[in-house]
């Protein structure tokens, strides 16, 4: 794709600046996605074990797909989340990463704004504010055709009918049963205050990123009862997998060398996955948390200078 205009003439440097930063987002997101998948997450698809119908090559060509939407300039959230969720069900024809697209569609949002410095989630926070009614038509088509597991009804704004609020009313009315919408009422409050130093904490513990997706996977899970496994089999389910997680994560951060923990995780996942569980919410925060550090990297360093601290520990 060539700009418009280029670096000699008026208004062109800026131009540039602008596709180099939509660039960036696009792989960052990319990149966020595919750590992820190669990362051994008990329960979920990975390179390690498919899973659920699904393999890691079904959630790589999705990530393929959506990250250019994703990142994309000049659309709105709404309008990056449904044509996310389109192409996704045009490629694979089944639901590998809505929590994702909806977790992700204000991040990079955020970093594309023009003005609001280099926090990134104080301009995360303007972009949820902004959410609007046409934002929340879109987001429930999507959510439609998406399908999750487990969607059913609700009493209010029930996204099998048209919203009557905005996307961000919206989500603050299902933040109690739903970890992603409260994501959205709380400024992504896990993400920020749990996530981002869990990341950073782990890429420098083990050099490696794919191994501190892992450990925040873990620590997630261990943390809060998935709400994907809430949807699909009741809160009494999502509770139990919440407490045995936690002995895992336990056992998981007293290797020193977290290849050693093979066994452990592999065993951990064929229990979930013989038991038709996916705690797929926690996968998608594993995606939401890397892409933040990486975003935020993005803000205060800018493109040329962003670190690859995230990428390989250094």
């Amino acid at each position: 794709m060539r700009p418009a205009r280029g670096y000699g003439q008026p208004g062109g440097f800026t131009v540039m600046l602008v596709m180099e930063r939509h660039a960036a987002v696009v792989q960052a997101i990319y990149e966020s996605c595919s750590v992820e998948i190669h990362a051994l997450k008990p329960g979920n698809v990975s390179r390690f074990a498919g899973g659920h119908g699904m393999t890691a090559d079904d959630f790589l060509r999705s990530a393929e797909l959506t990250a250019p939407i994703l990142g994309a300039p000049g659309l709105s959230v709404g309008e990056r989340v449904l044509r996310s969720v389109e192409a996704t069900q045009a490629a694979v024809a089944c639901n590998t990463n809505l929590g994702i697209i909806l977790l992700v569609a204000p991040l990079s949002q955020a970093v594309l704004l023009e003005t609001g410095g280099t926090n990134l989630r104080d301009r995360l926070i303007r972009v949820l504010e902004a959410l609007d009614r046409r934002d929340a038509e879109d987001a429930f088509k999507a959510i439609r055709l998406a399908a999750p597991a487990g969607l059913g009804h609700s009493k209010r704004h029930d996204v099998n009918f048209p919203p009557k609020a905005s996307l961000q009313e919206a989500m603050e009315a299902a933040q109690q049963r739903d970890r992603i919408a409260y994501q959205y009422a709380s400024g992504y409050d896990d993400i920020f205050r749990f996530g981002v130093p869990c990341i950073v904490e782990h890429i420098r513990r083990y050099n490696s990123v794919e191994w501190a997706v892992v450990a925040c996977y873990l620590g997630f899970l261990a943390r809060f009862p998935d709400t994907h496994i809430q949807r699909k089999f009741g809160e009494e389910a999502a509770a139990r997998i919440h407490t045995m997680a936690g002995p895992v994560e336990a056992r998981f951060q007293a290797y020193k060398n977290p290849e050693s923990a093979i066994p452990l995780l592999l065993e951990f996942d064929q229990r979930l996955k013989h038991a038709g569980i996916n705690p797929g919410t926690s996968a998608d925060f594993t995606v939401a948390r890397q892409l933040a550090v990486q975003l935020e990297d993005l803000l205060k360093h800018g493109v040329t200078g962003r670190r690859t601290a995230t990428l390989a520990a250094g």
